[in-house]
C-alpha cells in the first residue's frame, strides 16, 4: 500500500482571491468552478493539487506548515511574487541555502529559495 499527497489545503476568507494568488505563483490558474467558497488550482494536472477553503475563522498565530518554493531566477521570482499581493517578511541564509520568507494576501507565510542548479 502506497500513500501520495494529493492536495495541500488552504484555510482562508475568500477561496476564488487567495487561489487567484497561488495560481499567479504557479504561473496557472483557477480551475474553472472556482468561487468565494471553494476553489482549487492544479486539479486535473498531474501532481499536487492546492485547495482553498472558506472558513469563518479568522486566522491566527503563525501557521505550522508552509510551502517552500525554489527559484533560478530568484530576484525576479520574489518582484514579481510581492507584484502578485505578496509580502516580504524575512530574509535568511542559513542552512546552506538563502531564502526569502513571504506572506500570501491572508497573511500565511512561505518561503522562496535560491535554486543555485
Amino acid at each position: 500500500m502506497a500513500v501520495s499527497l494529493e492536495s495541500v489545503v488552504f484555510d482562508c476568507a475568500d477561496a476564488q482571491t487567495l487561489a487567484t494568488f497561488w495560481a499567479g505563483v504557479l504561473s496557472s490558474e483557477v480551475d474553472a468552478d472556482g468561487n468565494q467558497y471553494f476553489a482549487t488550482v492544479n486539479r486535473t494536472a498531474p501532481g499536487t493539487t492546492l485547495m482553498f477553503i472558506q472558513v469563518p475563522e479568522p486566522r491566527t498565530g503563525k501557521n505550522r506548515l508552509h510551502v517552500d518554493l525554489a527559484a533560478t531566477e530568484w530576484a525576479a521570482e520574489i518582484d514579481r511574487l510581492v507584484g502578485l499581493g505578496a509580502k516580504r517578511v524575512d530574509e535568511h541564509d542559513e542552512y546552506g541555502t538563502h531564502w526569502i520568507t513571504l506572506a500570501d494576501p491572508e497573511g500565511n507565510v512561505f518561503d522562496v529559495a535560491e535554486h543555485k542548479g
